[in-house]
Formats: C-alpha cells, structure tokens, sequence
C-alpha cells in the first residue's frame, strides 16, 4: 500500500505540483501589470517564458473589456 511520502514521489504527483506552480504565477501577471510592469520584467520576475506572459495580459485585457 501507498503512503503519502510514496504518492509524492510520483511522476503525476510531481507534475500536478509543477502545474499549480505555474498556474499561481500566471494568476498573478494581471496584478504585475497593474503595477506597470512590462511583459518582460513579469516574465524575468517569475521566471515564465515572454509567450505565457504575454498571452495572460491579452485574456485579462480581453476579460476587462467584455466587463
């Protein structure tokens, strides 16, 4: 039987975990252009590639609009 120390040494455990990482820091890229931070800094800040960044300010630009 599997123990909790065993599930997290999973490939699906360890991938679930990188997702939601990344998923937080995509959900804070509206909140750092806010701030006024390029697409770029955000970028470097979070260590996500320019592409991912860029394509989180065009939703949250889109959302802004159609509110």
């Amino acid at each position: 039987m599997f123990s909790l120390s065993d599930l997290r040494q999973t490939k699906v455990w360890q991938e679930a975990l990188e997702e939601g990482r990344i998923q937080a820091k995509l959900d804070s890229v509206p909140r750092f252009l806010a701030l006024g931070l390029s697409v770029e800094q955000i970028a470097q800040a979070l260590e996500l590639e320019v592409e991912q960044v860029r394509q989180v300010a065009q939703q949250s630009c889109k959302n802004r609009n159609n509110d």
